[in-house]
């Protein structure tokens, strides 16, 4: 069992329960999935360009890629209805839990002047979104082998009712929020 999940197990649901007043154990707020989705504009010229991102999500999150569709045709971009623009994986159980120690514990950290991530980026439904502008911070990734530098989306999906009881989530996560 990872790091995380134990620590959820153990502590997490003993604060919230402390904090929020729970009545039932099932109340208590949890990491449902995390969305990890790479947007590559470039790949409607050159679609080896998408496979070196899907290669790159993959390495990064220990599980097979989904091509991503644009769902209509933009003239002004020249996108068809149909092209794959982009890549993403889902993450849930045990895989979900180990990204999110590394992205936490590893990835993180090793962003240049952090100064920790942005505590307003909750959707109002308990979501966090977080954008990483490129995916060299994550150390799976091979600097020498890395053709572009490219960025990601990471959505925590939470089963929290308020984005205050997802923040009080995260942070229990060990979430680097900044003041």
């Amino acid at each position: 069992m990872s790091r995380l999940k134990e620590m959820y197990k153990n502590e997490i649901v003993d604060a919230m329960i402390k904090k929020f007043g729970y009545k039932n154990i099932m109340e208590v707020p949890k990491l449902e999935k995390i969305v990890i989705n790479m947007g590559v504009g470039e790949a409607k010229e050159n679609a080896k360009i998408l496979d070196s991102a899907v290669k790159d999500l993959e390495i990064i999150s220990g599980q097979k890629a989904v091509l991503t569709r644009a769902k209509n045709s933009v003239a002004n971009f020249k996108i068809r209805e149909g092209m794959p623009i982009g890549c993403k994986v889902t993450l849930r159980g045990e895989k979900m839990y180990e990204f999110a120690d590394r992205l936490i514990n590893l990835a993180l950290p090793r962003v240049r002047d952090f100064r920790g991530v942005n505590p307003n980026a909750f959707d109002g439904r308990g979501n966090y979104a977080l954008g990483i502008k490129e995916q060299l911070i994550f150390p799976e990734i091979e600097y020498d082998k890395v053709d572009k530098v490219r960025g990601m989306d990471i959505i925590f999906v939470t089963t929290a009712k308020t984005d205050e009881e997802a923040r009080e989530l995260l942070t229990l996560f060990n979430m680097p929020f900044s003041k």
